[in-house]
């Protein structure tokens, strides 16, 4: 039909924007929904639904990011354009936006130019990846002061599953010696699960060993 003929359709820069944007406000209401059942806000959010088997069906792979970092160097020559384009690809992506520091440090941290195909960028990015998650993880168990062969323990299993668990008692065995009745206990508790759980964003599906 001559009108669907005439519809332009959107750039694929413009379309990762639209996605982009569209993650954004979903993380943004989710944050306010947390925030507004303590306030027992007005708003009822059961009405905002999101729709991200939409977003599934075209979800943007880490191996497509790689190719595309192998494929923009080529071009362009200029790693600050290059994670321009990159930071808006991991944006519009909902598996992989906790992994936009990682990306980003990999790209400033390695000369691109010496990998001479698709499979050495993407075995370098996971060399690359594992080792700064051995070191994050060091630094992580060193500076909560948790207990270390089960803070690694926790660690790997929920890097496994790909998600961390609070149930149980896997996480109170990492903590450092506190008493339950101690008032900081639960505040320090909530704070180990939150860096543990943004950690195995960050790291899932890299491999390696923590």
């Amino acid at each position: 039909m001559p009108a669907l003929q005439a519809v332009q359709i959107p750039s694929e820069r413009k379309t990762q924007d639209y996605r982009s944007t569209y993650n954004d406000v979903r993380d943004w209401l989710r944050r306010e929904k947390s925030a507004s059942e303590k306030a027992e806000s007005s708003i009822d959010w059961d009405d905002v639904v999101f729709e991200v088997d939409l977003l599934k069906s075209q979800e943007i792979n880490l191996d497509y990011i790689l190719e595309l970092i192998f494929e923009n160097n080529k071009k362009i020559k200029d790693k600050v354009a290059l994670v321009e384009d990159v930071r808006r690809v991991i944006r519009a992506s909902l598996g992989n936006r906790a992994k936009e520091t990682l990306l980003v440090d990999f790209i400033n941290q390695t000369d691109l130019d010496q990998l001479g195909d698709k499979t050495s960028l993407i075995e370098a990015f996971f060399t690359f990846a594992q080792g700064e998650q051995r070191r994050e993880a060091d630094a992580l168990i060193a500076d909560e002061n948790l207990n270390v062969e089960a803070a690694r323990r926790y660690i790997s299993v929920s890097l496994k599953r790909e998600f961390a668990s609070d149930n149980g008692t896997e996480l109170n065995a990492l903590l450092p010696k506190m008493s339950p009745l101690n008032p900081q206990y639960l505040s320090k508790k909530q704070s180990v699960f939150q860096k543990i759980a943004a950690f195995v964003e960050k790291f899932k599906g890299v491999g390696g060993q923590v």
